[in-house]
């Protein structure tokens, strides 16, 4: 086989780990990041939802993932929208 025949087989089997690392990123709006809450509002309205003792937040795609723990004292990954802080999605430890 030739050296460009194996170079395109390569290629090829990098397209789903490609698609894979697209999918983990998170949309929650299209709001401009101007029109965003600041961190400090985004920890509270989760405070507010009962989480506690949030110990970080990272952006990931158009959303905030927010580590914190449950009101059962469970470590949770919430996504939370930066514009309104509506929680999306969270997962707690085990799930």
């Amino acid at each position: 086989m030739s050296k460009a025949l194996y170079t395109v087989i390569a290629l090829l089997a990098l397209v789903p780990f490609a698609a894979q690392a697209e999918e983990e990123k998170e949309d929650c709006t299209t709001v401009p990041q101007a029109q965003w809450m600041s961190q400090d509002a985004i920890k509270a309205k989760v405070a507010e939802a009962g989480y506690k003792d949030i110990r970080s937040m990272e952006l990931k795609g158009s959303c905030y993932e927010v580590y914190g723990f449950d009101k059962d004292g469970k470590r949770a990954e919430i996504y939370v929208d930066p514009a309104t802080a509506t929680i999306f999605k969270s997962t707690e430890e085990g799930e």
